[in-house]
C-alpha cells in the first residue's frame, strides 16, 4: 500500500512552532502517513521541534518549494542562477535535517507565469544547476522530484515527457518525475499515458482536483489515474493537495492564484481525501489483480 500524504497548507499557512504543531498533529489525526512541508519561508521554522513532532506522531516528511524570478536557475544571469542554487541547497539541507529523503517541486525555474519561452542558455543553466544539486542531494540521501506543472507556473516542464527529457540530460540517479493530477488535467492528453511513460521514474504523486477543492467535486478522471499507477506498480507516496482562501500563505497563495474559498474545514476535507485516495488505489489494485 502506498504511503498517503497531505500538504501542510490544508492545515496552516506558515511553519511557526504553533502552526507546525497543528500541521503535524492534524495530519496524524486525519490518518495520513506523511506530511509535505512547503519551504517557502523556512526562516521561521524550528527544525529541532519539527523533527521531534514528526517522531512523536510517527510521520514521514516530504519537502517542496518553487523558485522566484530573482532566484531562477533557468535564468541567463549567473547571479540569479546562483541565488536559485543556494535556495535549493538550503531546501535539501532542511529536508535531510528533518529526517526526510524527498525534496520536490519546481526546482528547475521560477514558479510563475513567464512572458517568454525558456532560452537555450536558460535551459542549459537549469540542467547544470540540477546536476549540481542532485550531487549535493545524493550525499545527503535525498531524492529530488521535478514537479510537472501547468503553463502558468513554468515555461520549462509542462508535461511528463518534457520532464523525462530533462532528467535524461541531468543524468543523475536520484532525480525523479513528480506528477500532479491538477496540472496533468491542464496539459496532458489523458491521465494514463504520462504515468506509463514515466514508469519506474515516477517518484512522487500529488492528487489535486481540477478546482483544487474536494476530491470528486471536479472533472478529473481519478479512476484512470489510479489504474495507471497500478499498471506501473507505483510504490511511492501519494499526497493530497488542496488550497482555499481559508488558509493563506504569504509566498504561495497569490503565486498559486488561490482566490476562492473552496472549503473551511481542513479536517473534513482531509479525511474525505484520505478515504477517496485509499479507495481509488484499492479499487485499481483489485481490478489489476483480476485482470
Amino acid at each position: 500500500m502506498n504511503k498517503l500524504g497531505v500538504h501542510a497548507l490544508v492545515w496552516a499557512g506558515d511553519l511557526t512552532p504553533e502552526s507546525t504543531r497543528k500541521v503535524i498533529s492534524q495530519t496524524r489525526a486525519a490518518g495520513f502517513d506523511l506530511v509535505e512541508l512547503s519551504l517557502h519561508g523556512p526562516k521561521v521554522m524550528d527544525l529541532a521541534l519539527t523533527r521531534d513532532l514528526l517522531q512523536e506522531h510517527e510521520l514521514d516528511i516530504g519537502c517542496s518549494r518553487g523558485l522566484t524570478f530573482d532566484a531562477d536557475v533557468s535564468s541567463e544571469d549567473a547571479a540569479t542562477v546562483a541565488r536559485g542554487v543556494a535556495l535549493l541547497e538550503e531546501g535539501i539541507t532542511i529536508t535531510a535535517e528533518l529526517g526526510g529523503s524527498y525534496f520536490g517541486g519546481i526546482l528547475y525555474g521560477a514558479m510563475a507565469k513567464y512572458s517568454a519561452p525558456v532560452t537555450k542558455q536558460g535551459r542549459r543553466n537549469a540542467v547544470d544547476s540540477l546536476s549540481h544539486i542532485a550531487d549535493f542531494a545524493l550525499r545527503k540521501n535525498v531524492t529530488l522530484g521535478l514537479e510537472v506543472v501547468n503553463r502558468y507556473e513554468s515555461n520549462l516542464l509542462n508535461t511528463a515527457s518534457q520532464a523525462l527529457a530533462l532528467i535524461d540530460e541531468v543524468n543523475a540517479p536520484n532525480v525523479v518525475v513528480h506528477l500532479d493530477t491538477y496540472h496533468m488535467n491542464i496539459e496532458e492528453s489523458d491521465f494514463m499515458q504520462p504515468v506509463l511513460e514515466c514508469g519506474k521514474r515516477l517518484g512522487y504523486v500529488h492528487i489535486g482536483e481540477s478546482n483544487r477543492g474536494y476530491l470528486g467535486s471536479g472533472t478529473i478522471d481519478f479512476s484512470q489515474f489510479f489504474h495507471a499507477l497500478a499498471m506501473i506498480d507505483y510504490q511511492g507516496v501519494v499526497t493530497f493537495e488542496s488550497f482555499s482562501s481559508t488558509v493563506v500563505n504569504e509566498q504561495l497563495s497569490n503565486a498559486l492564484a488561490i482566490w476562492r474559498n473552496l472549503w473551511d474545514d481542513g479536517m473534513d476535507l482531509a479525511k474525505h481525501a484520505r478515504e477517496f485516495i485509499a479507495g481509488g488505489i484499492n479499487a485499481a489494485a483489485k481490478a489489476r489483480a483480476h485482470h
